[in-house]
């Protein structure tokens, strides 16, 4: 099991742990479980929640039992770890749809079948009925105000002002801690580095409740960060989801194939599961044949097969190569729903005038007549891949791709989509 912490800190995954001989001992003699926690703000994660997730999914690869937990009860209260003003306050029934989805992504990372299949859990299960009494009496008693105040996360909150919901959040977390030790025999918390502190509360309360004598143990990862200073996960469209529905797999797969030279090899070894060995010879690559993106590549493949499937895997490749030859005729209709999903689009109507002329002006592909007919003219105007140079050219239906789109590129890169109605 040393194997599995070496290979961890070759891969810089490790940021903090609370006793490192320990956990090291520990995990030499016997196979744990341990757990990660995720709270439902969305009905979605996105590649920010990946890191800690994927970390537990290389214990259970070495033979520890995972278990997952979504905050349905944390979930309503709300973590300040990162936040300077309170959080709005979701309904349960929000918290509940959210719930259903992050459980639904969870299952495509982890293996709920064997002999240490992962285990699902919800903290609403024992925080949802407690009574303020048993809360006060059995938890809040173990853990001191000073302690409290002591942590990054409430202490950066003080100036600004936190209510007493979110200063609650930590003894909340570290009865999830306690709770899983006791029921699971749970030894071990993984998460982000924000997480320290509610973490080390969870220390705490197992030790207060269960004695000097028990054994468990805290590890966070780092902060995931860009090599140019910018936010990692993030993009003009905003954040990069799991739900296809949010991302699709073709932006999920562009996200990681347009990884910059100076992130990718970090990345392969944060989020990949490739080994040690095939890491090192694409790291070479991107050294002395940058050119050809070998490394990118196999970010992407690797994390859209692992999140959305072989099939939407595929399917990201073919429209990605289907946008970069120009050959867009070889795309069905929900590959180009993903290909140009952020392309200026413009709805024509059946029945209305589908000369080319006239439809570069009505599509605002150009800014006048006299302008599409220059446009054309001089080859800057492609049909669905295909040159066009005649003035009087008229689409027909034999120009529709899966009988709703044409696809009209002017110019080398800019690209527009005709819905038809």
């Amino acid at each position: 099991m040393v194997q599995l912490l070496e290979d961890l800190r070759w891969r810089g995954i490790i940021y903090q742990e609370t006793d490192a001989e320990g956990m090291e001992d520990t995990l030499k003699k016997e196979k744990i479980s341990l757990y990660c926690g995720v709270d439902p703000t969305a009905d979605s994660m996105h590649i920010g929640h990946l890191l800690p997730f994927l970390t537990l999914r290389r214990f259970q690869q070495n033979g520890h039992r995972p278990i997952v937990l979504v905050g349905g009860a944390t979930g309503l209260i709300g973590d300040p770890s990162g936040k300077k003003e309170e959080r709005q306050l979701q309904t349960i029934e929000q918290v509940e749809k959210n719930v259903q989805g992050i459980k639904k992504q969870l299952e495509l990372i982890f293996d709920f079948d064997g002999d240490n299949a992962a285990v699902m859990t919800n903290n609403f299960d024992w925080a949802g009925s407690m009574d303020l009494i048993t809360f006060l009496r059995d938890f809040g008693k173990n853990i001191g105000v000073n302690y409290m105040l002591a942590k990054d996360t409430i202490a950066s909150r003080l100036d600004t002002g936190i209510s007493f919901t979110e200063f609650s959040y930590t003894i909340l977390q570290a009865i999830d801690f306690f709770k899983l030790y006791q029921n699971l025999d749970c030894k071990m918390q993984i998460g982000g580095s924000d997480q320290w502190g509610n973490i080390t509360t969870g220390l705490e309360m197992i030790r207060k409740m269960a004695g000097e004598g028990a054994k468990a143990y805290g590890m966070t990862i780092p902060l995931v960060t860009k090599a140019d200073g910018t936010k990692f996960g993030k993009t003009e469209g905003g954040a990069i989801w799991l739900d296809p529905k949010k991302t699709t797999p073709y932006e999920f797969y562009q996200f990681w194939i347009n990884t910059a030279d100076a992130d990718v090899v970090k990345y392969l070894k944060f989020f990949t599961f490739l080994d040690k060995e095939t890491i090192e010879k694409l790291e070479i690559s991107v050294q002395e044949e940058p050119h050809l993106r070998k490394a990118q590549r196999a970010l992407a493949e690797e994390m859209t097969g692992l999140i959305h499937g072989e099939p939407a895997l595929q399917q990201a490749i073919r429209i990605t190569e289907a946008l970069f030859s120009g050959d867009v005729k070889k795309l069905n209709a929900d590959e180009i729903e993903q290909g140009f999903k952020d392309v200026p689009s413009h709805v024509h109507q059946d029945g209305d005038d589908m000369n080319l002329v006239e439809l570069l002006v009505a599509a605002k592909i150009s800014s006048s007549k006299r302008q599409a007919r220059e446009d054309i003219q001089s080859g800057a105007i492609s049909i669905n891949g295909e040159r066009v140079t005649d003035l009087q050219y008229s689409l027909s239906d034999e120009d529709r791709l899966g009988d709703k789109f044409t696809i009209i590129r002017r110019g080398k890169k800019k690209y527009y989509l005709v819905r038809f109605k």
